[in-house]
C-alpha cells in the first residue's frame, strides 16, 4: 500500500565516501571481494523516509566534529560506528548510536555520551526531535542486548506503533516488520490462509513483539509465542495486557530449545497452526523435527524474506518422506500455495508466504 519511504528502520554505515572522508554516513556501494566498498549518502534512496536521513545528516555532522576517528574496521581503531534509525506512524524517533570504546576508560565515554545526548537533546540534532537516544559500546558486529547493553541517553526507552488496530510497544533490538503499511496486509492474508478460528491455537514462531499473534488474537482460541530475543518478549507481554489480550502466552529462548520441550508433552486436542517467520538462516533443524512430530500441526504458514535460500532447506526437511534414521517421523507437509509480498518496495526482494499442509 505504501511505496515510497515506506521504511520504519534504516542501518546507516560509517566509512569512506567518494571524496574520501572516513567519516561519512550513508549505504555501502561495492564489495569487500573486489575492495571498492565506498559509502554514499541516502539521500536519493526512494525507500528510506526523509527523518531517517535527517538523523543520519546530523549523526555525520556529529562525528565530523568529534576529534575521535571512526571505526571502519575492529581491529584498526577508531569508535563511531553505525547508526539506527526507527520511525512509527505517531511521529516517535528512535536513534541508536553504535560506538566502539577501544580501551577508553570510563569517564572518557562518558564525556562521549554526554556530548551526543547534548547535540540531540539541545544542540544542532534537536530538529529531529528524537524520542529515544540509544548508545552501545560494541567490539563485534550485531550485538545483542545481553552482549552490550543498549544504554538510554535521552528521551523514552520504547517507541509505539499501531498495527491494525492494536497499539505496540518496541525496543531498540525487537524485530518488527520493517513496512508498517505492508505488515498489515500480510498479518491479515496469514489468518486467513491458515483458517485461524475459535477452535483453534496459533502458535508463532519467531514472534518478535508479538505483532502478527496479537492482530489474529480475536480470532483464535490461544496464542503461544516464541522469541529469542528478551527485551522483544518483555514487549510482547507488554502489549498483549495493554490491548486486553488474555488468550496468550510467549515464552523466550532459542526455538530450538524451548518448542521440543513444548511440543514434546502436547496433549490439547485442538488444531495447532503453526506460523514461522526465521531469519535467513532458516529454521534450526530440531525446529524442523519438532513441527513435523507434533501430529496436531496440520497446517503451517513459512514466511521467508529470502526463499531460495537456507529456507529451500527447510522446505525439503518438511516435506520429505518419514525418515526415523533423522528423527522425522510425522507426515510430510504438502507445499499448497505460495503468495510473494512485496515488502520491500523498489528492490528485487519479496517476502514469501508459503502454505504447507497435511
Amino acid at each position: 500500500p505504501v511505496i515510497n519511504g515506506y521504511r520504519n528502520k534504516s542501518t546507516f554505515s560509517v566509512n569512506r565516501g567518494p571524496d574520501g572522508n572516513p567519516k561519512t554516513v550513508g549505504l555501502y556501494v561495492g564489495t569487500g571481494k573486489a575492495r571498492n566498498i565506498v559509502c554514499v549518502k541516502a539521500n536519493h534512496v526512494e525507500n528510506i523516509p526523509l527523518k531517517h536521513k535527517e538523523v543520519a545528516q546530523c549523526y555525520e555532522e556529529f562525528i565530523r566534529c568529534s576529534p575521535l576517528d571512526a571505526c571502519l574496521l575492529f581491529h584498526k581503531g577508531g569508535h563511531w560506528r553505525e547508526l539506527v534509525v526507527r520511525t512509527t506512524s505517531y511521529d516517535h524517533t528512535m536513534a541508536i548510536v553504535t560506538f566502539h570504546p577501544q580501551d577508553l576508560g570510563q569517564e572518557a565515554l562518558a564525556t562521549q555520551k554526554s556530548l551526543l545526548k547534548e547535540f540531540f537533546a539541545c544542540g544542532p540534532g534537536a530538529t529531529c526531535a528524537l524520542t529515544s537516544l540509544y548508545f552501545q559500546e560494541s567490539t563485534m558486529t550485531r550485538c545483542s542486548h545481553e552482549q552490550a547493553p543498549f544504554q538510554l541517553l535521552h528521551g523514552e526507552p520504547h517507541i509505539f506503533e499501531e498495527v491494525l488496530g492494536l497499539k505496540f510497544r518496541i525496543s531498540p533490538d525487537a524485530f518488527f516488520q520493517v513496512n508498517t503499511a505492508g505488515a498489515e496486509a500480510l498479518y491479515q492474508a496469514v489468518g486467513e490462509l491458515g483458517q485461524v478460528g475459535g477452535d483453534t491455537i496459533l502458535l508463532d514462531i519467531c514472534c518478535g513483539t508479538g505483532e502478527q499473534c496479537l492482530s489474529l488474537a480475536h480470532q483464535a482460541s490461544k496464542i503461544i509465542g516464541i522469541e529469542v530475543v528478551e527485551k522483544a518478549i518483555e514487549d510482547a507481554r507488554w502489549n498483549a495486557a495493554f490491548n486486553g489480550i488474555s488468550n496468550c502466552e510467549f515464552h523466550s529462548g532459542k526455538a530450538e530449545a524451548v518448542l521440543p520441550q513444548l511440543l514434546s508433552s502436547w496433549e490439547d486436542a485442538r488444531p495447532v497452526v503453526a506460523v514461522v517467520n526465521p531469519s535467513r538462516a532458516g529454521l534450526h533443524y530440531r525446529v524442523v523435527q519438532a513441527i513435523r512430530n507434533c501430529k496436531s500441526i496440520r497446517r503451517l504458514l513459512y514466511i521467508s524474506c529470502k526463499p531460495e535460500g537456507e529456507a529451500m532447506r527447510n522446505f525439503t526437511e518438511l516435506c520429505c518422506p518419514p525418515d526415523p534414521g533423522k528423527k522425522l517421523l510425522g507426515d510430510p507437509f504438502t507445499p499448497m500455495l505460495a503468495i510473494p509480498f512485496d515488502m520491500f518496495p523498489h528492490t528485487v526482494h519479496c517476502e514469501l508466504v508459503l502454505l504447507l499442509t497435511r
